[in-house]
């Protein structure tokens, strides 16, 4: 019987990890932050007042098996002078499916049959919910699209209303036999999650080992100067007793040219391993992460997903 993994996170780091996990036999259930309030999903946000459907579009994608022109289809934005501007053909059929159905959970899953995926897709909630963040310096911002472009350092981050959390969620974690937070946004896309006491009560209850895919880079205002331990350090606060028991890190060199781009353009910097200070009874797994697609850095998803998957049927 395949392992059974719950997958927490959002933006493009989760959707570039599930690309490669769906290749291997594991039953998986991919948990999305529903908090992105930036272009398209902002828009239909207000409009029809229902979660973001950004990260979910990215992240069915990743685990559809339907032909390429499909994913392209999906992620078409509009560009003309009518109210389509800026709209994601993806974004569209979701609150379409969503309308339909009644809820976003029913609406993901009748795309999901449509388009044949290696798992499920979860919101984390139902609620049109709101992050909130309090800032270094003493600023309280509203949104997450406000939040990253502030570019300030961020303090913690909390929801304007208690969101009700789907139990599909829960009934998952009570199943699961690993848990993996993505790489991807801590503040904005890793704690939206485990900000929430049912989540974390209901890792705790779980059977699940926790695994951990480390950034490759900081990110300003969000983990500037963080190593390798300080991100395991921020995530094992939010946890309750259950820890991080694995964490995957990237130990390949990158092109000087390329971090020199990150450094001076996007204030970005290599996350050092500093074996040193991460606690010991962490298992640390390297490999060679490093994808270069148009300039940017990426995982390797093929490679760590293979990773992980040896790591799920250690005996």
């Amino acid at each position: 019987m395949n392992k059974k993994v719950v997958v927490f996170g959002g933006g493009t780091g989760m959707s570039t990890l599930l690309r490669g996990l769906k290749n291997f036999p594991l039953d998986i259930s991919a948990v999305v932050s529903v908090c992105d309030d930036g272009k398209s999903t902002g828009k239909l946000r207000k409009e029809f007042n229902q979660p973001a459907v950004g990260d979910i579009r990215r992240v069915i994608i990743s685990l559809s098996e339907t032909e390429p022109l499909v994913e392209k289809m999906l992620n078409y934005r509009f560009d003309t002078y009518t109210d389509l501007n800026g709209h994601t053909v993806g974004n569209l059929l979701l609150t379409a499916a969503t309308n339909i159905s009644g809820n976003m959970s029913d609406g993901i899953e009748a795309l999901s049959k449509t388009l044949n995926l290696k798992g499920r897709v979860l919101p984390l909630t139902e609620d049109n919910v709101v992050l909130m963040a309090k800032m270094a310096d003493g600023n309280i911002i509203e949104g997450e699209n406000n939040i990253t472009s502030y570019r300030g350092v961020i303090k913690n981050v909390y929801y304007k209303k208690k969101p009700i959390i789907n139990n599909a969620v829960l009934d998952s974690l009570g199943n699961a036999d690993y848990i993996i937070l993505s790489m991807g946004s801590l503040y904005t896309s890793i704690l939206p999650n485990l900000i929430c006491s049912e989540i974390v009560k209901a890792i705790d209850k779980s059977k699940a080992e926790i695994l951990y895919v480390c950034n490759m880079m900081t990110q300003p205002g969000e983990t500037d100067g963080f190593k390798v331990s300080d991100h395991i350090k921020l995530i094992n606060k939010h946890l309750g007793k259950k820890k991080i028991n694995t964490v995957f890190v990237n130990d390949e060199k990158i092109p000087k040219e390329i971090q020199k781009k990150y450094e001076s353009l996007e204030q970005k910097d290599t996350v050092e391993i500093d074996c040193e200070h991460i606690p010991s009874n962490v298992e640390i797994i390297r490999a060679k992460l490093v994808l270069l697609e148009g300039g940017y850095i990426r995982h390797k998803y093929n490679r760590l997903a293979s990773h992980i998957f040896m790591k799920t049927i250690e005996e």
